[in-house]
């Protein structure tokens, strides 16, 4: 291991030239020093990682390379020239591209239209569009980035959607993309051909800078890795000289345990009881086709499954908000009383009420109020609870009180209950959410990916709270779309494709592979050919599961 910001890379040496280097950059936000004097050099053509906590600083890091923020002191070197980078264009002129978490595109545009946007070559589009469609071609079959020109974006899979982000970047000359935790949304099978692709790059001279909280994807695809703590760069090193747990605990300044460890589960009575659950939407869409589930007090469920199988739907629905327009089918029971499908009683109070509990998928849109303070977000949903009110009005101090205390148990960063959400980083708005319904000790708890974006030593915390919650008697539904998730922290493992359970199994006695043939709609999981689990005639051209549409 070097000092930090003293790597000279994986693959070339110390006289390699960096594409990139940062000396001395320093970041305040106010009272929150977010970046302290950080050294960084990134040698061309590899692929440097950047881990680190949530809040440790990585965003902001990258925001101020690609010209969002401008550094209160240091100095930025691209292809070992100086340059002042004021705004994105400068960014963007300099041959550095980003590829943001969540996708700066326009949904009803078509891919072509995309790329084009804000490079346009003149007043007219048709010619800019005819050069474009040419570029992307040479692109796409260069890079292993199919894509169809004329698709719509809202027509594509995540994981297509994402290649449009990195064409776009390619399409302005890029030479230094950005990707910023690339595959949270992503399958498996999708991150595998994202690191092919970001291979391929990487040997056609491109330099790839990788923000991401997972270790393994780390291990897997850097050359380099530089780990960020509070702030500050304390370390970097070769990929092929470290491991896992020394990254950990780099990260975090302390062991961390990996591996989720818990006793097996004792289950008794039935809590949720699942009965030909169906789901038209509004376009007249069968996005749940029968649903049978049942989910025991004292164990986890987990779903697994592509995204956009049905797993939001039937959370929404469990949740008590049915998609606007949808008819809902079939029946629902709680502790041994219905639930409510549509109508009086279909609503997120009542099944809180009932003892439910909801992290849903999407914090920012369903968990949060962006622009209220996380004390005012700590209370949503439990605003009416008698602790929280005196007599008519609500007891703002003791909400005030609570929220700071849910952050402290939940290390939330910054520390502060006045903050507005949307100034967390994605993992702490996370675990904002997660606090929330955790620490109101429901009979059943509903879970959509807990983990997504979230550090590896928040992710460790949220595992052993949803472990004690089970411990404690409690009944879990747990969705997500990370396998390794799915089969450490489940008891039961079930599979959606297509709106319908496949199958379940022991995950214990299952494997990636045959979870991923479920997942692909293959029933037979006997002839599994290997970890990946997608057989050829299910595969798409690209060698991906599609999500259906």
């Amino acid at each position: 291991m070097t000092a930090a910001g003293e790597m000279t890379g994986g693959r070339s040496d110390a006289a390699a030239p960096a594409a990139i280097e940062l000396r001395g950059i320093s970041k305040a936000f106010g009272p929150v020093q977010a970046n302290r004097n950080i050294n960084l050099r990134v040698p061309k053509g590899t692929i440097h990682g950047i881990i680190g906590e949530n809040g440790a600083g990585k965003s902001t890091l990258m925001s101020i390379l690609y010209g969002f923020y401008r550094p209160d002191a240091g100095e930025i070197l691209v292809n070992g020239q100086p340059i002042a980078i004021t705004d994105s264009q400068t960014a963007i002129r300099a041959g550095i591209g980003m590829v943001f978490q969540h996708f700066k595109l326009v949904q009803n545009f078509t891919v072509v239209e995309n790329v084009i946007l804000g490079a346009e070559d003149g007043a007219l589009l048709r010619p800019s569009l005819s050069k474009a469609r040419g570029v992307l071609k040479r692109l796409a079959q260069e890079y292993q980035l199919n894509v169809d020109p004329d698709e719509r974006i809202e027509e594509l899979s995540v994981g297509h959607q994402q290649r449009v982000e990195i064409l776009k970047a390619l399409y302005r000359q890029a030479d230094i993309l950005i990707l910023d935790e690339p595959t949270g949304v992503l399958t498996p099978a999708e991150a595998d051909h994202l690191f092919r692709i970001l291979e391929g790059l990487r040997d056609e001279g491109k330099t790839i800078i990788l923000i991401t909280h997972k270790l393994r994807e780390i291990m897997d695809i850097t050359d380099n890795v530089s780990v960020m703590r509070r702030g500050e760069m304390v370390a970097s090193v070769k990929t092929a000289e470290t491991d896992p747990e020394e990254l950990a605990e780099l990260m975090v300044g302390r062991k961390v345990l990996l591996n989720v460890e818990k006793v097996p589960a004792t289950p008794t009575k039935p809590v949720l009881q699942v009965e030909g659950l169906r789901m038209i939407d509004d376009d007249g869409v069968e996005r749940l086709r029968g649903i049978d589930l049942q989910i025991r007090a004292g164990e986890i469920l987990g779903l697994a499954g592509v995204s956009g199988n049905g797993q939001t739907q039937l959370l929404e629905i469990l949740g008590g908000y049915p998609p606007k327009g949808s008819k809902v089918e079939g029946t629902v029971t709680m502790n041994g009383a219905p639930l409510p499908l549509s109508g009086r009683g279909c609503d997120a109070a009542s099944r809180r009420r009932a003892g439910m509990g909801h992290i849903p998928e999407d914090r920012q849109v369903e968990g949060l109020i962006m622009d209220f303070a996380a004390w005012e977000n700590v209370a949503f949903g439990w605003q009416d609870a008698p602790e929280f009110n005196r007599g008519w009005l609500m007891d703002n101090a003791a909400i005030r009180s609570d929220a700071a205390d849910k952050m402290e148990r939940f290390d939330v960063r910054p520390r502060n209950p006045n903050l507005a959400a949307r100034n967390f980083s994605g993992g702490n708005q996370q675990k904002i959410v997660v606090a929330r319904e955790i620490e109101r000790n429901p009979d059943l708890l509903l879970i959509g990916q807990p983990t997504r974006g979230v550090d590896i030593g928040a992710i460790e915390f949220i595992h052993k709270r949803i472990v004690e919650l089970r411990d404690a008697g409690k009944a879990i539904l747990l969705v997500s779309v990370e396998l390794d998730e799915i089969l450490s922290l489940s008891d039961r493992v079930a599979v959606m494709f297509d709106g319908r359970i496949m199958g379940e199994r022991d995950p214990a006695s299952t494997t990636t592979g045959e979870l991923g043939l479920l997942m692909a709609g293959v029933t037979d999981t006997k002839n599994t050919p290997d970890d990946q689990g997608i057989p050829p005639e299910h595969a798409h051209v690209d060698g991906l599961p599609q999500e259906p549409r």
